[in-house]
């Protein structure tokens, strides 16, 4: 018989192929200058020093040559410090923990709304399943007046709702970090469904007392990816200020949105959403560097575009019996989908590394030319960061990136976590998973964070960061006194 051949496929893992596919392409030019300069060290060796000696005497400087060249090196100096783009820094950030007699378990939620719609009980067993299979836990909150039965949308508690959730958020900030509020140059707030006359930032100006001059900004209608387009606005305008502090304040006020009527499109997102609020220190000052916990590296938006299925993914519309409330279309997925899509394309090549970009292009030569069913290669986005922040919208927007991304349970906890504990908090979901993986104590110098936002429009944003320093566990803040009972195991349909 002839001799058989071991199964070379089975015996090595592919595992390892790949790690050394990806050290030989990351590193190919490390690689290639080693025996360059091995070469020409050896070389110099061989040549003596009394010959490079005799070299260098024989090099005759012109002192107009000198000049010149001096000249130019500050010439070019001058023009690459005055022109680069100036290091945005995250001092710090403060995220609201919601007082206690605001905590609307699931017996509660569920006997309001049995109060609410008793005369159509198909809504009530609608909201029981949209519970059960949301992810939620007993401890998210909602404002005072969603407590009142009937609840009492007006426009002193929707008022007195931002008062609580952006006050709170930035007291928290001033004492973590020392600020004061004059020392605040620009000033932006975002809330996408409550967008008062006067403005939630002339709100903050005139109960902080700031400064005449600041710059502040009030965003309305962006949806949850409003707090990376915060952002990004404070980004642009830290490049034209030098030497400047801004703040950014992400909130979402559910007061006048609750939602009391029978259209299921709008009772989904009176399941979902939740009482919540961030707020992020941002500085372009190089002496605030040794403190700051994190450095901007990229910032990426992306449009779906303005067609009407776009559009009308989340809206605020009124039904047939006059109600007014916001609306989830079932379309929502598959255009979320698209923004990630042309987001990974725009951040891809950012932070990937030559080995996945490669494995990318080749993939998409061979579809364009050779095969057209090929499925795209989707980049190992695990090789470019440490840690993930996705949007807590729901259970089903983080179950599909963990599937698209290919991450991990470790890599979605915060976010799966964020949503049991404090149910989605629109624009400032991003920050309480920050502040998950902090109050963990996973987050290294060096590490990059990944924030992946969504929101109406169709926007997906992203936002990537790199640690400035090893964080330890915080004594305070939204997870200090329930981090060790997390992770917890969620089920994926809960009995209510």
């Amino acid at each position: 018989m002839p001799p058989t051949f071991p199964n070379f496929s089975n015996s090595v893992k592919l595992k390892y192929v790949k790690r050394g596919y990806q050290c030989l392409v990351n590193h190919f030019l490390t690689f290639l200058l080693i025996p360059l300069m091995a070469g020409i060290l050896l070389q110099v060796l061989r040549v003596g020093p009394e010959e490079i000696l005799n070299l260098l005497s024989s090099l005759q400087f012109d002192l107009v040559h000198v000049l010149c060249s001096t000249f130019l090196i500050f010439l070019i100096a001058t023009i690459y410090f005055m022109f680069r783009p100036r290091p945005i820094y995250l001092v710090d950030y403060a995220c609201l923990k919601p007082p206690n007699i605001c905590r609307v378990p699931f017996s509660t939620f569920m006997e309001h709304s049995k109060l609410i719609n008793k005369d159509n009980p198909k809504s009530i067993e609608f909201q029981m399943r949209i519970l059960g299979r949301s992810g939620l836990g007993e401890e998210t909150s909602l404002p005072p007046a969603i407590h009142y039965i009937p609840p009492t949308p007006t426009m002193e508690a929707a008022r007195g709702e931002a008062e609580l959730i952006i006050f709170s958020a930035i007291d928290n900030l001033f004492k973590k970090t020392g600020i004061k509020a004059n020392d605040i140059d620009i000033l932006v707030v975002n809330c996408s469904l409550f967008s008062p006359t006067p403005s939630l930032s002339a709100m903050v100006v005139n109960k902080y007392k700031m400064r005449s001059n600041i710059r502040s900004f009030n965003l309305s209608g962006m949806g949850c990816s409003a707090g990376l387009i915060s952002v990004d606005l404070a980004r642009d305008l830290l490049q034209v200020h030098p030497n400047s502090f801004a703040l950014v304040v992400s909130a979402e006020i559910i007061t006048p949105n609750y939602y009391k009527g029978n259209n299921r499109g709008m009772l989904v997102p009176n399941c979902l959403f939740r009482m919540g609020s961030a707020a992020i220190l941002l500085s372009n000052r190089r002496k605030d560097s040794w403190r700051a916990k994190y450095r901007l590296v990229h910032l990426v938006r992306t449009h779906k575009g303005a067609d009407d299925k776009a559009y009308r993914c989340v809206f605020v519309e009124e039904d047939a019996e006059g109600k007014v409330g916001t609306s989830l279309s079932k379309d929502l997925m598959a255009v979320a989908g698209e923004a990630l899509k042309s987001n990974i394309t725009t951040i891809g090549p950012l932070v990937l590394p030559a080995s996945e970009q490669l494995l990318f292009l080749l993939t998409l030569i061979r579809k364009k030319l050779f095969d057209p069913k090929l499925k795209p290669y989707i980049p190992d986005f695990k090789q470019a960061f440490e840690h993930f922040c996705i949007h807590a919208g729901g259970r089903g927007v983080i179950d599909e990136l963990q599937k698209n991304l290919q991450l991990s349970a470790e890599h979605v906890e915060a976010s799966r976590m964020t949503l049991h504990r404090f149910g989605n908090t629109s624009s400032s979901s991003l920050w309480y998973e920050l502040a998950y993986i902090e109050a963990k104590g996973r987050i290294k110098k060096g590490d990059k964070v990944w924030q992946i936002a969504f929101g109406s429009g169709f926007k997906c944003n992203s936002a990537v960061w790199k640690c400035n320093r090893s964080i330890k566990a915080p004594t305070d803040g939204p997870w200090v006194d329930c981090i060790d009972r997390y992770p917890v195991d969620i089920a994926e349909v809960l009995t209510l």
